[in-house]
């Protein structure tokens, strides 16, 4: 069935909220009219580089390393169909659908700035099948995120031939058939347009949009879950106070605790302890949130503004520009993707190893101000949230061995003529497992601070947590007794990620402005 609303995209012009929405909801995009005699005009231009006698790479001679070899005319859509056929060499497990929606949507993007030379109804086929619903199988792996996503965006582009293989109506078929069933017919691609589809650095930006969008929601929710530990911890809200974090003047820094303060006003466990607390300061988890987070928020947003660029980009090779010159260029490497994908890793990694020290605080007796140990009203017979904080830990562990850089990681490839790589794209790919152990460690945080602030009874927290507690129990119960806790710490992590916690109470942290 096809998507009733569709968002319209301007090329140049695409917003970080249109494309979460792609990511998220799967709705579908096509480009505004007004793009299209651009793109027909630039189609021209390669018409006739075609046609002449001047040798114009990738149009009329072979690719990388055989660039000097001069292909006819007469073979130059031959030419791009080999060039797809050879070059759809992926492996690994495919993306899932969502990503490729959002693959597909930011190839529109690029093809819509008109300085490629597709033609109007190669674009009108990708739009098309994201209108009903044709997902190209694409693997995971095989790009190292320079001369393009090249074996990711060649196996997009064989579904468009009738080759390879995609998923329609829940169904694994051959490109070919998709079309088919979609009421769609597959294209002869033209000169250089196999060539535009795959150069580009779609795949690798695709996946960090989606580990940016996914970090940013759990980078919020990590405020939720570190305001509800501090409470159930006791501890003290002082350095959350603004003057402290203006006298820093990081906007992030600044944020985080305004959110925390917001968070955690009118709590009766704060009144509890206001006075008479024989403790001088917090561990660095519960006092230093805003420095931390600050930190984590002010990277995220820079990622998103080098992101948020590189989406409405033209990055295939080579290109037409004003002057209908067309000139060879390095747009396809992913050094500005590589570089935000190692920079938000950094910041999921650190996100968890604050939140996993707080959830050692609260199952320690010894450090969570009179609360049970393990958080259990029974230690001994039960064992409580023992071993889901050492879940916690082991995810965290994870999470900061695939934080090291990839960027820095180049290798040459094709004959040594692409003799330095980006590797962006499994930069970002794995910033959605990083996403999922963070999700999970959270949501482990959040069932432990849950379970702090009930033990604090009959003490009440903030009344916007108590309204999240309410959420959780309903889903949840409370650990009176040690129960088989596997698909509740499942259940907690899913929670986490695929709900904006209090996001009303959260909907000034913006990521961009």
């Amino acid at each position: 069935m096809e998507a009733s609303f569709v968002i319209n995209l301007t090329p140049a012009a695409a917003t970080l909220d249109q494309l979460e929405d792609i990511y998220r909801n799967g709705t579908p995009a096509r480009l505004i009219d007004a793009a299209r005699p651009k793109i027909e005009r630039a189609a021209q231009v390669i018409e006739r580089a075609a046609a002449g006698g001047d040798a114009v790479y990738g149009v009329n001679t072979g690719f990388g390393k055989l660039a000097k070899t001069r292909i006819a005319q007469k073979d130059t859509s031959t030419l791009q169909r080999n060039l797809i056929l050879s070059h759809a060499s992926g492996v690994g497990e495919p993306l899932s659908e969502n990503i490729v929606r959002l693959i597909m949507t930011l190839k529109l993007l690029s093809l819509g700035r008109g300085a490629s030379g597709t033609k109007w109804t190669t674009v009108e086929l990708l739009q098309d099948m994201l209108a009903k619903g044709v997902v190209p199988m694409i693997p995971g792996q095989g790009s190292v995120g320079a001369s393009g996503d090249l074996a990711p965006l060649a196996h997009l582009t064989a579904v468009m031939i009738g080759e390879g293989e995609a998923f329609y109506k829940g169904q694994r078929l051959s490109g070919k058939k998709a079309l088919m069933a979609a009421g769609l017919s597959p294209i002869i691609l033209g000169p250089k347009e196999g060539l535009a589809m795959i150069n580009g650095t779609q795949t690798s930006t695709a996946l960090a949009l989606a580990g940016l969008f996914d970090a940013w929601r759990l980078a919020k929710t990590a405020l939720v879950t570190g305001a509800l530990s501090t409470d159930a911890a006791m501890g003290s809200y002082a350095p959350f106070r603004e003057e402290i974090q203006t006298l820093r003047g990081h906007q992030g820094q600044i944020d985080a605790a305004a959110m925390l303060r917001d968070l955690l006003e009118g709590s009766e466990i704060r009144e509890s302890h206001r006075e008479n607390d024989e403790r001088v300061q917090d561990p660095y988890c519960l006092r230093c949130q805003p420095q931390v987070m600050g930190a984590c928020i002010d990277l995220l947003r820079q990622t998103a503004k080098t992101l948020h660029i590189e989406a409405n980009a033209v990055t295939d090779n080579p290109l037409i520009v004003d002057n209908d010159d067309i000139i060879s260029g390095g747009n396809f490497h992913a050094e500005p993707v590589a570089f935000a994908a190692d920079q938000i890793a950094l910041a999921i990694a650190e996100i968890g190893a604050i939140a996993q020290r707080r959830i050692a605080l609260l199952v320690d007796p010894a450090l969570s101000f009179g609360l049970p140990a393990f958080l259990t009203p029974n230690p001994g017979l039960n064992s409580g949230f023992m071993i889901a904080e050492v879940t916690s830990a082991a995810l965290m562990s994870e999470n900061k061995q695939k934080a090291n850089p990839c960027s820095v990681d180049s290798t040459p490839t094709s004959a040594n003529q692409e003799d330095h790589v980006s590797m962006a794209c499994h930069a970002a790919r794995r910033l959605l497992e990083m996403n999922t152990n963070l999700s999970h460690i959270l949501g482990i945080e959040l069932l432990s601070a849950v379970q702090g602030v009930e033990l604090r009874g009959p003490l009440k927290t903030a009344p916007k947590l108590e309204e999240l507690i309410a959420k959780l129990r309903a889903q949840i119960p409370a650990l009176d007794e040690d129960r088989y806790m596997s698909p509740e710490l499942v259940q907690s992590g899913q929670y986490v990620l695929e709900q904006d916690l209090l996001a009303q109470a959260l909907q000034t942290l913006e990521l961009a402005s």
